[in-house]
């Protein structure tokens, strides 16, 4: 049964892109492939006989290396995802799932003291000890929604009655771990898919769509195939993109490392790199018919929260009369929130801004991750489960569409 089971999901990885190898005694360097899928495989994951193992592509390292970091513990996992060794809500949620699987069944410390804990048949200890290091995970990177919504649901999961032994409960999470990683790729196809609708019903040139988009919303930013970027791809697909720009995305340069990667190795139409400053010109200059873009949170108003400078390009895209949307998983929006003003907002150390803009030593700066764009600005919210639109009242109806498709 296991072994019908793991050939299921190596179908699967090899279908969204994901590497699976058992190597992981050391980084993994690779060259450039002509196989445009090998170059966008955001993690590799395997697990045989009991046993995980799981790597990340070392995103720092991106363009001009390939280097794949083994995660052998969930301390790698949340030292991964705090140093933004990976980054993207969708992909954040995964590493830290995933980091779980590999914990539990591959760190020796962590399987002795499972061994002592169930030596003692008490399985609430077990779970009790897997949720202190869920607990754990969550305080890796406090804005993005998903990595919080993958914990509360891997813990409903470890507390069915079900679960009556320690095995039971480790055997859960990995399963639950393994299905995420094809029902993130799923649902990105159905984003893109959704996406490309609406756009091309509201755009109708014969060539297709011009696209603005920040920060990194593809492949790397998630199990495969990507929100934002995957509304692009998907038009790409349809061979209805037309031109594609990126934004830098300072002071990380997602774009122009990340963005502009999956976009050559993709050869996509048309494609042009631009500084954040640049928009307002770029569109005046060249034209643009849709920002899309992503996000780590959308509260129940529709305030929307994305990396620095979204906030931005959406006030350039309403002055300008160009649509802009959010392409997000279902489980980026949260309820919870009424407001973008309730959003914790990350802050990143100074020396992340300072050692790469050339600022002299000793200059103070303020450098928060992500900012959040007003319901106001935005034209849609693009879903797998579809496309949320403004109502009568000109506002967002979070709270009916999550009611409707949970």
């Amino acid at each position: 049964s296991n072994n019908v089971k793991l050939i299921n999901f190596k179908e699967i990885f090899s279908i969204c892109g994901i590497l699976l190898n058992t190597n992981t005694s050391s980084n993994i360097k690779q060259t450039m492939s002509n196989n445009k899928g090998d170059n966008l495989r955001s993690l590799t994951f395997s697990f045989e006989n009991g046993t995980a193992k799981f790597t990340v592509l070392d995103q720092l390292a991106l363009p001009h290396e390939t280097t794949y970091v083994p995660i052998l513990n969930i301390q790698d996992a949340w030292d991964a995802i705090r140093s933004m060794r990976i980054r993207g809500a969708p992909l954040i949620a995964i590493v830290a799932v995933l980091g779980l699987a590999v914990d539990l069944t591959s760190n020796a410390a962590t399987v002795s003291e499972l061994d002592r804990i169930a030596a003692a048949d008490d399985v609430e200890g077990v779970k009790t000890f897997v949720f202190q290091k869920m607990d754990y995970l969550k305080t890796s990177r406090p804005t993005a929604v998903n990595l919080f919504n993958a914990m509360e649901e891997l813990k409903g999961i470890v507390d069915n009655a079900e679960n009556v032994s320690r095995e039971d409960v480790v055997n859960a999470i990995v399963t639950h771990a393994q299905y995420m990683l094809e029902r993130d790729v799923s649902d990105n196809k159905a984003i893109g898919a959704h996406g490309a609708d609406d756009l091309l019903a509201r755009h109708t040139h014969p060539d297709g769509v011009r696209v603005v988009t920040i920060c990194n919303t593809g492949s790397l930013a998630t199990a495969g195939w990507g929100t934002a970027l995957g509304v692009a791809r998907e038009l790409q697909r349809r061979g209805k993109l037309r031109s594609i720009a990126a934004l830098e995305t300072r002071p990380y340069n997602q774009g122009s490392r990340l963005t502009a990667y999956e976009i050559l190795t993709e050869h996509m139409p048309n494609p042009c790199l631009i500084c954040d400053s640049m928009a307002a010109s770029y569109i005046r200059a060249k034209g643009a018919d849709a920002c899309v873009v992503g996000a780590d949170r959308v509260c129940a108003n529709g305030d929307t929260a994305n990396k620095i400078g979204t906030f931005q390009l959406s006030i350039t895209a309403k002055e300008m009369g160009v649509d802009f949307f959010v392409a997000s998983p279902f489980t980026t929006l949260d309820v919870e929130l009424e407001s973008g003003d309730m959003i914790e907002i990350e802050e990143r150390p100074p020396g992340e801004m300072l050692d790469s803009s050339g600022a002299p030593k000793g200059m103070s700066c303020w450098n928060p991750a992500f900012d959040v764009t007003p319901a106001d600005y935005i034209t849609g919210i693009i879903t797998e489960k579809g496309v949320l639109r403004k109502g009568a009242d000109g506002k967002f109806d979070v709270k009916g569409f999550v009611a409707k498709h949970s």
